[in-house]
């Protein structure tokens, strides 16, 4: 079955960089707490991008009412670069989890880790700011059938691979919020509410890049 349109465009949120220029459409669920995690993780050298990460997950969680958790407060505590790493030790900071905590961990460390497969897979495109991996091949034939595997097969492919996040995260909030209602905010509230960035402001927007000039 193929994926609907709304799950189409739930998987490319799920899969963005949450910037000023790629901001949130869809209302926000646990899900993109846990895709701004994996964001920050990847800026951790980025000291910018780290306060503005830092600032998207503490309204989303403020939105989602899940400020209290034992999740968020982990990750409050956790530096940027580990964040997926600490998300297995959250079984252990609750005292009426601990019989089957071990169990709880290995789960969640299996679909955290699924998880970041998965948005691996598919931003690998962001790594090519101005070509793609082998456009440069003199012969033609074998230019195209590597253009054909990167852009035609693989994110062909990708929409039905893709739909594994959206189970995943349900899944992954039962084992770390403890429900599997999936609680979701919209974005004008998260901006004018819970204090998530304007990114249609140009002082944030200018912020957020500034980290990568030279």
């Amino acid at each position: 079955m193929m994926p609907t349109r709304i799950e189409r465009t739930r998987i490319s949120q799920l899969t963005s960089t949450y910037s000023p220029d790629e901001p949130p459409r869809l209302a926000l669920d646990f899900g993109d707490y846990l895709s701004l995690l994996w964001r920050l993780d990847q800026v951790a050298a980025e000291p910018i991008k780290v306060k503005y990460y830092r600032r998207c997950l503490q309204a989303v969680a403020a939105g989602l009412g899940i400020q209290g958790s034992q999740v968020v407060k982990l990750m409050e505590l956790s530096a940027p670069g580990q964040l997926y790493e600490q998300l297995a030790n959250v079984p252990y900071r609750s005292a009426n989890r601990l019989l089957d905590a071990q169990d709880r961990k290995a789960a969640i460390a299996q679909m955290a880790q699924l998880r970041l497969d998965i948005l691996r897979v598919g931003t690998y495109h962001d790594k090519w700011p101005v070509s793609w991996p082998g456009s440069g091949i003199m012969d033609t034939d074998l230019r195209e059938r590597v253009f054909a595997v990167l852009f035609t097969a693989l994110q062909g492919q990708y929409e039905n691979f893709g739909r594994l996040l959206l189970v995943i995260d349900i899944v992954l909030s039962e084992l770390l919020l403890g429900t599997r209602e999936m609680a979701e905010v919209n974005v004008a509230d998260l901006v004018e509410v819970h204090g998530y960035p304007n990114f249609n402001d140009t002082k944030v927007r200018a912020l957020y890049y500034s980290d990568s000039k030279p």
